[in-house]
């Protein structure tokens, strides 16, 4: 139970980021996508589950501000929390390469999905304008970023979880 509480509280400090301090730090027009970092650490180290969780939470929580379809968000961080938590397989506490891989590829599939649904349904078609002025230019700032971030989330994470271990 304490475990939970922990991630939503880290969960709400990410989300805090996202939309509140790095508006401000703009690179290219785009802002990193700090909970696309939190949900491929969740998954990468705990599992496709825990991962869909978290992703539907930060989903929701970002949906209520941001998107007017309250969902698309959800179903996108869950999608890719699902698909980062299958390789939870190969997970090795001290490699950071794959999960930062993993914050590239999700990004970019990330910005292909909400493309989908918020560009092409409705017919606007400018794939390429959008793929190297958004998609590109956020999932380099997101990997950037993600260097630094992963490997403090990932701390936080593994204390997180001896600390509940020492209490069971």
């Amino acid at each position: 139970m304490k475990r939970n509480s922990c991630f939503i509280i880290l969960v709400f400090i990410c989300y805090l980021l996202q939309t509140a301090v790095f508006p401000h730090l703009l690179l290219a027009d785009v802002a990193p996508n700090v909970l696309l970092i939190l949900i491929v650490a969740i998954g990468y180290m705990r599992g496709p589950k825990e991962a869909m969780c978290y992703g539907m939470l930060c989903g929701i929580m970002y949906d209520c501000q941001y998107s007017g379809a309250i969902g698309m968000y959800a179903f996108i961080y869950m999608l890719i929390g699902y698909l980062v938590g299958l390789f939870n397989r190969v997970y090795d506490r001290d490699d950071f390469t794959i999960p930062i891989i993993l914050v590239g590829v999700g990004d970019f599939v990330f910005g292909l999905v909400f493309y989908v649904l918020n560009f092409l349904l409705r017919n606007r078609t400018h794939f390429l304008f959008y793929l190297k002025r958004i998609i590109f230019p956020e999932m380099v700032y997101t990997v950037v970023v993600s260097v630094f971030l992963y490997k403090l989330i990932h701390f936080l994470i593994v204390n997180i979880e001896n600390i509940s271990r020492k209490e069971s």
